[in-house]
């Protein structure tokens, strides 16, 4: 394979990485506003006197729900939301890493092409 159809293969898998690199990120920042949101509810949960009565907004109508009930779903929301915080973190951490060594990659493409730019005739290898 020639250097300039490496170059242009690696470029554009650069590039796919940048655009997952990039949803990741935006999905981190969905969690984390869902993360405060619950955790806000969560606070006022604790403010309530055991005999108030809770409401879920289910479509477009409230319904009523135990308050050991709804406080136990808080918690298991953010749990999970928590969790979810983690796995995003995880593939965003991999995506940088696949993200760094392919622009390695095109750093090296990018110097033997000069290399073979600046010596017309000598064929240049890269690994």
């Amino acid at each position: 394979m020639s250097l300039e159809a490496r170059l242009q293969s690696a470029t554009a898998d650069y590039q796919k990485l940048q655009l997952e690199l990039s949803a990741a990120v935006d999905a981190r920042q969905r969690l984390d506003a869902q993360l405060t949101e619950t955790g806000m509810v969560k606070k006022e949960f604790a403010l309530l006197q055991p005999a108030s009565e809770v409401y879920k907004l289910v479509g477009p109508i409230l319904v009523k729900q135990d308050q050991p009930e709804a406080k136990a779903n808080v918690d298991k929301r953010l749990a999970f939301i928590k969790s979810e915080i983690q796995r995003v973190e995880a593939g965003i951490k991999d995506i940088n890493e696949r993200t760094e060594k392919r622009r390695m990659e095109i750093v090296e493409i990018q110097t033997a092409h000069q290399a073979a730019q600046q010596k017309p005739g000598a064929p240049v290898q890269v690994q």
